[in-house]
């Protein structure tokens, strides 16, 4: 399944447990559209925001958080594992 690496520029208002609240509602929602997002990072100075997912497309991966928490992706990146 593709890998994909999404980007969010800039969340306003960013803290650590929005963050831990919003990957909670995706894993929630994720099964509905074969997705499995795995991990997430975060910098609450600048408001930015990546996740790592399997998805079988872009546009699967954002109907994910337009579902969970309407926070979608400003990029959606495919990405290969390296070693």
């Amino acid at each position: 399944m593709p890998l994909y690496m999404d980007v969010h520029h800039r969340v306003d208002g960013l803290t650590a447990e929005a963050v831990v609240g919003a990957h909670a509602r995706d894993l929630e929602v994720q099964g509905r559209y074969g997705v499995n997002y795995l991990k997430y990072w975060f910098d609450e100075d600048t408001g930015k925001v990546f996740c790592l997912v399997e998805a079988p497309s872009k546009e699967a991966a954002e109907a994910v958080h337009r579902e969970a928490h309407g926070l979608c992706a400003d990029e959606i990146i495919e990405v290969q594992e390296g070693t």
